[in-house]
């Protein structure tokens, strides 16, 4: 399945692009105020997914880390905090394991693209916070290369294809 989006300044535009690409038979979806959501549509947020999967590694990574922490401690018998006594020692090392599994769940996890900002869903959210509209069109290559030429009629803002 192919998708074709274009970004339409206005609701006017919008909906003479999907009037037009009906007209030829083709089905399109308009996505915008008053019309489908981002949400609505399926279009995944990045930052929801980001802190999702963040999350799902903290709960595994972070019990892990003291576990690991703690045993690294406790097998080398290093006295680094001489003022916490020995078992002190192996839970501060605990904790700093802790600590780096939490690090890691979040650079693995996708906390980068939390922080960073990645995809192109994420451009497409911004635009209709805009007041922009989105025309898309799912179906084959062919019929996203009719709908192109239809789109281009209206100068999008921008029109990208998508091969899924």
């Amino acid at each position: 399945m192919n998708y074709l989006v274009a970004v339409l300044p206005d609701r006017i535009q919008a909906e003479a692009a999907y009037l037009a690409l009906e007209k030829e038979g083709i089905d399109s979806t308009i996505l915008g105020r008053g019309y489908k959501s981002a949400d609505e549509f399926g279009l995944i947020d990045p930052n929801a997914q980001a802190k999702k999967q963040a999350q799902l590694m903290a709960y595994w990574l972070v019990p892990f880390g003291f576990f690991a922490g703690f045993t690294f401690s406790l097998i080398t018998g290093l006295d680094t905090f001489a003022w916490a006594g020995e078992i002190g020692n192996h839970i501060i090392g605990g904790l700093l394991g802790a600590a780096s599994g939490a690090m890691g769940s979040v650079f693995v996890g996708g906390g980068i693209g939390l922080v960073v900002g990645s995809g192109d869903a994420l451009p497409y959210r911004n635009r209709l916070d805009a007041g922009k509209y989105l025309v898309v069109v799912q179906g084959s290559e062919t019929l996203s290369r009719q709908a192109t030429r239809i789109l281009r009629q209206f100068e999008p803002e921008n029109i990208q294809g998508y091969a899924g």
